[in-house]
């Protein structure tokens, strides 16, 4: 059964749609945790939020049974796309990502004037660099229900 990283922007429902999986039985992983990332200092004194490669190496080695899902969307990430079955990635418009971003309360990111600008440049940088690297595309603004089973349906 397929390893799937699901990846995207901020508020493309990454994380809801890993909820629902689970709940229909699938093994699933959100990298937005202390156990799988980890914060780095760069060369230019900035943050970056990135997975812990051991971990994440270990999970996708262990996995044998079922479908697995990863969230996440990370600096490194690229290191772990040849032991994925596919690259899947979540996009929507930057309204609504940010109108996701506003309503939501599970998850404080984004709440910021200057995360919020940090959301719309990445959305024009980086988004561009996980389409070029994708295998799958799927449009976020559709149902839950129907981007879970888009997910599903990967073999």
């Amino acid at each position: 059964m397929p390893k799937v990283l699901v990846t995207g922007m901020s508020g493309t429902g990454k994380s809801t749609a890993l909820q629902v999986l689970a709940a229909r039985g699938h093994r699933t992983v959100d990298t937005d945790s202390d156990r799988w990332s980890r914060w780095v200092t760069l060369q230019d004194g900035s943050q970056d939020w990135i997975w812990r490669e051991a971990a994440i190496g270990g999970l996708l080695a262990a996995h044998r049974d079922g479908s697995l899902f990863v969230a996440g969307c990370r600096t490194n990430q690229g290191r772990f796309y040849g032991q994925f079955d596919h690259v899947v990635l979540l996009s929507a418009p930057a309204e609504v990502l940010l109108a996701r971003i506003a309503a939501r309360t599970g998850n404080p990111y984004g709440k910021q004037p200057e995360e919020r600008d940090l959301v719309l440049r990445h959305l024009a940088e980086v988004e561009p660099l996980l389409r070029a690297t994708c295998t799958c595309e799927i449009d976020a603004t559709a149902p839950m229900d129907r981007i879970v089973r888009q997910l599903e349906e990967l073999r």
